[in-house]
């Protein structure tokens, strides 16, 4: 490979997975991808950071919402394409996270955080991001086994 060649990997990102009295943590994207649909608060996970502290980390940054993270449950690849042509590959590590303080408020790269009932995020006409629903009911079978409020 000569200098002049860049070597182009996936990204690593963390998304954080927040449930509270029965309802789940979604925020608004505001940049691509998937600008303008629901999905998890999350991002990129920093150099040296843990997995769990940057669910932590982007939780509170995108909703003002304090969390723990307590298990990382599964992944999911994100397509950021544009004109055609992939951009950029994410793969978005998902990790369940408990509700500590906080009422959601979009922040940073977040239009808007706001806590769906099951029966808002299962409406058909709203526009999430790839995977989501698949990711909640994931996460709610998870603790759903060990109940809402034990520990992981």
């Amino acid at each position: 490979m000569s200098k002049t060649q860049q070597i182009i990997r996936p990204v690593p990102a963390t998304i954080g997975v927040l449930f509270r009295e029965g309802r789940v943590l979604l925020v608004r994207r505001k940049n691509p991808p998937d600008a303008g649909k629901w999905g998890f608060p999350g991002g990129k996970i920093e150099w040296g950071e843990t997995i769990e502290r940057a669910a932590e980390r982007e939780i509170l940054e995108e909703t003002g919402v304090t969390a723990a993270a307590k298990r990382v449950f599964t992944a999911v690849d994100c397509y950021d394409t544009r004109d055609g042509a992939l951009h950029r590959h994410f793969i978005l590590v998902a990790v369940l996270c408990d509700w500590v303080a906080g009422e959601p408020a979009g922040a940073d790269d977040a239009l808007e955080a706001r806590w769906f009932s099951r029966s808002e995020y299962e409406r058909a006409d709203l526009a999430m991001s790839l995977d989501v629903l698949e990711v909640i009911r994931m996460g709610e079978a998870l603790r759903a086994e060990r109940g809402a409020a034990a520990p992981f």
